[in-house]
């Protein structure tokens, strides 16, 4: 858990806390099994084009979403923090704090690790549609004590964000390989709350 095929293990310490924070009864899909697929992506980005800081970014993936309360809105902040206290780079940090900015950002703002990493994160969107849905029903769960009319207007709001970008995923490999799964899934996803 919490491997890369390329890195070293974390220190079993380090393991056993982030289990527990990831395992938090309150998740359905910021949890353990969503870093072990960015992990999968982190693995096959670095064999398909390398990454330039490799072990600041599998450190921003193991921590992004360490502190995760639906509540909030400085889970990012939170998180970037507790990746200082164990140690993480300035880089990995900051990794961290763009994950705020999903939807937000082009691919002239940020670098190649950086528009990677955040593609590692969003790769869900292009992903098999029963994968997609269990994503999105997991999201849903998340947010359980927002009701459907404030939660439905929200949620289309940041779907149709994502499908009016002209670049769904930041990089050119995300890009190509998931753009056309995604835009089938934002579309399909859309049209549940019309």
């Amino acid at each position: 858990m919490f491997a890369s095929r390329h890195l070293p293990s974390p220190p079993a310490s380090l393991i056993h806390e982030l289990l527990g924070r990831y395992g938090e009864s309150h998740r359905a899909y910021h949890n353990a099994t969503h870093i072990g697929d960015m992990l999968r992506w982190f693995d096959w980005t670095w064999d398909e084009v390398g990454w330039g800081s490799p072990a600041d970014v599998y450190a921003a993936v193991l921590f992004h979403d360490a502190i995760y309360d639906p509540q909030r809105k400085d889970n990012e902040a939170r998180s970037s923090d507790l990746a200082k206290d164990h140690g993480a780079s300035d880089y990995a940090r900051l990794l961290i704090m763009l994950t705020s900015k999903h939807g937000q950002l082009d691919p002239a703002d940020v670098d190649r690790d950086a528009a990677n990493f955040l593609d590692c994160d969003t790769a869900i969107l292009g992903a098999e549609p029963p994968q997609f849905d269990a994503y999105d029903a997991a999201i849903r769960r998340e947010y359980a004590g927002i009701p459907d009319a404030a939660y439905g207007p929200a949620r289309k709001a940041f779907l149709s964000n994502m499908l009016a970008r002209p670049r769904i995923f930041l990089g050119d490999l995300f890009h190509t390989k998931l753009d056309a799964a995604a835009r089938e899934n934002l579309a399909r996803a859309i049209a549940k709350y019309i």
